[in-house]
């Protein structure tokens, strides 16, 4: 594909935040022959391994922004973004575009544009669904917040490490749009550590429930990867911290405040994860569908 007669493998890209989503993504962006610049916040080993693959490491964040004409962000929330924006914004030449693939505020994201745009350079929120497994494969979904014109540019790159894309509408409906997608996802969860818990409070073992549930209507694949952590004991199956699910709740009851919209379930989801993290559940490897221990410790089983 051709933009201006520069051919898009040569869009010079940067990648900030090396995490479990991160370091997969950012390796299908080398790998497909996009120059890439890294920056490493702690953890040396995702920087490595990207410059074993031919990633540049940045000395700085404005040394990534200078050198970069698309540049990713992979975070933990609207703080860490903010932060990261901050720290860019020296290196950034007019016609930049930032992408934020974080699961965020809507309204800091809409802020960070604003503020953006005042300086030439263009935003776009990009956040993703799926698990650090398909961020490797390059088979994420992506749900996008952007103009066409930034949409059309940034649209080669994130195909990179997503295979479905969908363009939802402006800045910040993206991040709006993902805030519903993990509100079902985590309501599930806290559905299905519920039901566990019943199920064998009354005497039903959780191999005979989930005899029941795979295979049928019931049956998905976030409930596949939650129950390979609840049934088959494999605590890395499904890598999204218990941490973070609280936050993406809270982001999208302040959404549902804002739109005066009455959320009894996603209240209820919220609170199953806020009791979790009240007891011990806000670690690195505290992860979703851990939420069945948390649950069954509340319905008195240690």
């Amino acid at each position: 594909m051709q933009t201006q007669g520069i051919s898009m493998s040569e869009t010079r890209v940067g990648f900030v935040g090396l995490g479990l989503m991160g370091q997969g993504m950012a390796a299908n962006i080398v790998g497909k022959g996009y120059p890439l610049s890294v920056y490493a916040h702690r953890n040396r080993a995702p920087i490595e391994d990207l410059i074993s693959r031919s990633a540049v490491e940045a000395a700085d964040l404005a040394d990534l922004g200078r050198n970069s004409e698309v540049i990713f962000l992979c975070l933990s929330g609207s703080p860490q973004v903010e932060e990261v924006v901050a720290a860019l914004k020296p290196g950034l030449a007019r016609g930049t575009v930032l992408v934020d693939c974080s699961t965020s505020d809507p309204v800091v994201t809409e802020r960070l544009a604003r503020e953006l745009a005042a300086q030439g350079v263009d935003f776009a929120d990009a956040p993703l669904s799926r698990t650090p497994k398909e961020a490797w494969a390059g088979t994420l979904d992506c749900m996008v917040g952007a103009t066409p014109e930034v949409f059309a540019r940034i649209q080669p790159i994130i195909a990179t490490w997503a295979g479905k894309i969908v363009h939802i509408g402006g800045v910040g409906d993206g991040h709006r749009m993902k805030l519903l997608n993990n509100f079902i996802s985590l309501g599930y969860a806290a559905i299905y550590a519920e039901a566990i818990a019943l199920s064998e409070k009354v005497g039903i073992p959780i191999a005979s429930f989930d005899s029941v549930i795979r295979g049928g209507r019931m049956d998905c694949g976030f409930y596949q990867t939650f129950m390979a952590s609840a049934l088959e004991g494999n605590r890395e199956a499904h890598r999204f911290t218990i941490s973070n699910a609280y936050k993406d709740l809270r982001y999208l009851e302040s959404m549902a405040n804002d739109a005066k919209v009455v959320t009894n379930m996603a209240s209820a989801a919220k609170n199953a994860f806020a009791y979790a993290m009240a007891n011990g559940g806000d670690g690195a490897e505290d992860y979703v569908p851990h939420l069945t221990d948390f649950t069954a410790k509340l319905n008195g089983k240690s």
